[in-house]
């Protein structure tokens, strides 16, 4: 979702501008590798998170919670500061507000623009975005107050995917050991 301004009566409304359809294979493929491209411009690497429609919270709990497995607490959270704070963003959703809150609080369901500024706003940091987009290669958004120096990296391929980022060779690993459980320890 796109922001931008209207003027009625003296009054800066604004106007959610929603993007177009999911874009062709062509489209997403050139799209693809255009993201592909700024990455390695900038020495970043992505660290591929689930496409099950939760990506961008996968993707905000991998860069909070260094793990994607806290992608339902992060939507928890982004979901109460859309409640508590229906004032900061209801201009900003083309459907009625409490349709929206029900839509967005469901498992699976694409986070937005207006969820993103949620999460920087409840954990009071700055988001980067890279994008696949050709006219803007990258999105900051500021959090209304910020509460720490600390930056989410995140790529968007543009209306298809997000994934958590890193500077080249700082990647995360996954400890792949299986953990012995105390319950198997006298097998």
């Amino acid at each position: 979702m796109l922001l931008s301004s209207l003027i009625i009566d003296g009054v800066m409304q604004h106007v959610p501008k929603i993007n177009g359809d999911l874009p062709s294979a062509d489209e997403a493929t050139s799209d693809h590798q255009r993201l592909m491209d700024r990455l390695q411009l900038y020495d970043l690497v992505e660290l591929k998170v689930s496409g099950d429609g939760n990506c961008q919270f996968r993707s905000l709990s991998d860069q909070i919670y260094r793990s994607t497995d806290h992608h339902k607490l992060v939507r928890e959270q982004v979901v109460h500061q859309l409640k508590t704070h229906s004032e900061l963003y209801a201009a900003y959703v083309p459907m009625a507000y409490d349709e929206y809150l029900k839509k967005i609080s469901t498992d699976g369901e694409w986070g937005d623009h207006v969820t993103l500024q949620a999460a920087a706003d409840v954990f009071g940091v700055k988001i980067f975005v890279l994008t696949s987009f050709k006219d803007t290669c990258y999105i900051e958004i500021l959090p209304c107050t910020q509460k720490s120096k600390r930056i989410i990296f995140l790529s968007f391929w543009a209306e298809v995917h997000y994934n958590s980022i890193y500077p080249e060779g700082e990647l995360p690993t996954m400890d792949t050991k299986k953990k012995k459980r105390w319950w198997m320890l006298g097998s």
